[in-house]
């Protein structure tokens, strides 16, 4: 099989790279999609999904075989900081006025599954061991079978979609466009008997988030700053208890009568970069191009959105050197035009600040619906921050604190 052909081979199998492989080989071209993992298989994961992500879904057809496994829709959000509660329906894309949590394990499962119906090939527990380049430019992979035998596969254009520590990146040498720090390091574990729609809870350098997945159970997850990692981890148990019983109390109440049905889980490891988006033959999708702080839980919805684009800029240009790189060059540009604004989203909501200044902002909001509706629109993506906090809304907001009864 040594030298076998095909248009694509898409290194990763999960969400970005089941995607890519999905909407490459429905546009006629030959897809080998590989994996180290052995699928379906768990991972770390906030598993939300965005209303845009959904209706990514939708368009896709595959937003019924994801509500069919039994995930619930979540239809309403609360973000309470402080003493401050904003609550509104879950806003709509494209017709879909709900998000959802699924397990990684079923959600990567019905990715995988479309790609291979729409013709791509798939092959886990095979591990990339090098990109292989003619005249500087990618045109395969080295990687081992799950049998331990060595093959190489020749390819138009090498996918790496094989997250944020991507082999793909190391082996093409994709140098960091911007990186900065750690913020935040996260526990999780899941509960049943508390129910939840998605429920966030913020106080001075803390943050926890539940909403309701798979099989009657809710992930509850508790956010430190990355800078107390070493002493939270010492206890993490205990510490992921005291977040929840300090930052949402009434929630740590439905915790204490509730079951843990798993193991904790964390991790430090929440990088914050944009990598070089693509080169002579390859490109970088999902988290192996682009990271962020996971307390926006951005990173499925990410992954489907970068998909789409890339799919669309490749179109039928795949055999056609000039218009390929055009197409990746396209990608490049839209990816950091797009998630530009999310990233220094991200980076503000990992400052986990409770300042005195942004609870008067938020106690205003709170006070008129519109508002409400769009602070959520602006966290799921649909909307830029500049569209809520703006020259009108501060006006507003100064004539409101001038006329409150002092």
């Amino acid at each position: 099989m040594t030298g076998e052909r095909y248009d694509v081979v898409v290194v990763g199998a999960r969400c970005a790279g089941a995607s890519t492989a999905l909407l490459l080989a429905r546009r006629g071209y030959r897809v080998l999609l590989l994996d180290r993992a052995s699928l379906p298989s768990d991972t770390l994961s906030t598993h939300y999904i965005h209303p845009g992500g959904l209706a990514l879904l939708a368009r896709w057809g595959l937003l019924d075989a994801l509500m069919a496994t039994g995930c619930p829709p979540i239809r309403r959000i609360s973000h309470q900081v402080g003493d401050v509660r904003l609550e509104a329906v879950a806003p709509a894309v494209d017709g879909v006025g709900f998000s959802c949590a699924p397990r990684r394990q079923v959600l990567d499962a019905v990715l995988a599954d479309a790609a291979v119906a729409a013709g791509a090939e798939l092959r886990d527990g095979c591990e990339v061991l090098d990109v292989t380049f003619d005249r500087g430019r990618a045109t395969g992979v080295t990687y081992r079978t799950r049998a331990g035998a060595r093959d190489t596969v020749v390819a138009g254009l090498v996918v790496g979609a094989d997250g944020m520590r991507s082999t793909v990146a190391d082996l093409v040498g994709a140098p960091a466009e911007s990186e900065d720090a750690r913020l935040t390091c996260i526990y999780y574990t899941y509960w049943t008997g508390i129910g939840a729609d998605f429920e966030l809870y913020e106080q001075p350098r803390r943050l926890v988030g539940a909403m309701p997945t798979h099989g009657d159970q809710t992930l509850v997850c508790a956010y430190f700053p990355s800078a107390e990692f070493a002493q939270v981890r010492g206890r993490a148990w205990d510490s992921y208890l005291d977040n929840i019983r300090a930052t949402a109390p009434g929630l740590f109440e439905r915790v204490a009568a509730g079951t843990r049905t798993e193991r904790l889980r964390g991790t430090n490891d929440q990088r914050n970069f944009f990598r070089q988006a693509c080169g002579p033959g390859w490109v970088l999708v999902g988290d192996a191009g682009h990271h962020k702080d996971s307390i926006t839980a951005r990173g499925i919805t990410d992954a489907f959105e970068q998909a789409a684009m890339l799919a669309d800029c490749v179109a039928d240009g795949l055999h056609d050197a000039v218009r390929l790189r055009d197409g990746l060059r396209r990608f490049a540009e839209q990816r950091r035009a797009r998630f530009t604004p999310l990233y220094k989203m991200a980076r503000l909501a990992g400052s986990l600040d409770v300042s005195p200044y942004r609870l008067e902002v938020l106690r205003f909001l709170s006070t008129r619906p519109e508002l409400v509706e769009r602070y959520f629109a602006v966290g799921a993506g649909i909307i830029e921050s500049e569209q809520l906090f703006n020259r009108q809304l501060f006006a507003e907001m100064s004539a409101f604190r001038a006329g409150a009864p002092g």
